[in-house]
């Protein structure tokens, strides 16, 4: 499953002080059973329109129709709350803990929160398109832990007002917002640790890519920064991309296909 010539590299990595910076996205929620956002099962229907996932979780649908915009988020959070980290999400926090805390940087595109519940810690955890751990009011910028006496709802359920008011900001009383990245916004430092995930691919010597494929900005911008500075990539996924056709172009690291959940687990023992 990984092969020898990687093998070697990783045991040497491991013996080294150099730095090394992982990038995940939906590939490995999948692999616990989440759906991505750009599956069909996010289709969502307003009036007699059928909206694509990339068209109802955006900032411009949320200040038309918040309610709408909330039913879909929990419809998805539903499916969150009951996944648990696979093996691939338990071998990076294991990968945190070989490596320690000044050589290893995790940067996520997903908002499920399986990378903290599997024990990757949060000062080495920068989870670039937000988390639905968390709300946030528009008006006053203020950030809070997502109400956990909030029911489960799935696409069908009406939720009471009584319920609506759990999601109304403590400080200004308006409806907060899910804390993730709407597919209209911009990356920034304050919410999305921008800056911080672009210095760890200016400093790190290599880069894991795991389940993802490169279709949004910055993972494309940390991927680019690394494969100009000539470091090496590994790319994890079970398909080609956009990745996995460059490193080999490049022959700048190694591709190996199959599940982030049976390929990580196998690479902890190299970094000892």
């Amino acid at each position: 499953m990984i092969p020898k010539s990687l093998q070697t590299f990783l045991k040497q990595f491991g013996e080294s002080q150099q730095k090394a910076l992982f990038l995940t996205g939906a590939g490995m929620s999948a692999e616990s059973g989440i759906p991505t956002f750009r599956g069909n099962e996010g289709y969502w229907t307003i009036g007699s329109k059928n909206y694509t996932p990339m068209e109802i979780a955006t900032n411009y649908m949320f200040r038309q129709f918040p309610e709408k915009v909330w039913r879909w988020v929990l419809h998805y959070f539903n499916n969150v709350r009951q996944a648990k980290p696979n093996p691939g999400h338990q071998a990076l926090a294991t990968i945190e803990t070989q490596l320690g805390n000044e050589r290893f940087t995790l940067v996520t595109q997903n908002v499920d929160g399986l990378h903290l519940l599997a024990g990757n810690t949060p000062p080495n955890t920068y989870c670039i398109h937000g988390t639905l751990s968390h709300v946030r009011c528009d008006d006053c910028g203020e950030v809070h832990p997502f109400p956990q006496d909030l029911g489960h709802y799935t696409k069908n359920d009406i939720m009471p007002d009584e319920e609506w008011d759990k999601l109304a900001c403590p400080e200004c009383s308006e409806l907060m917002r899910p804390h993730v990245l709407f597919f209209d916004e911009y990356y920034n430092e304050a919410y999305y640790k921008y800056e911080s995930a672009l210095e760890a691919a200016f400093h790190t010597d290599l880069l894991v890519v795991v389940g993802t494929t490169g279709a949004t900005n910055l993972p494309l911008l940390i991927f680019e920064t690394v494969l100009k500075a000539g470091k090496p990539i590994i790319a994890i996924n079970l398909d080609d991309s956009t990745f996995t056709q460059t490193i080999e172009v490049y022959q700048q690291g190694w591709v190996i296909k199959g599940k982030s959940g049976e390929i990580l687990p196998a690479m902890v023992r190299f970094f000892m």
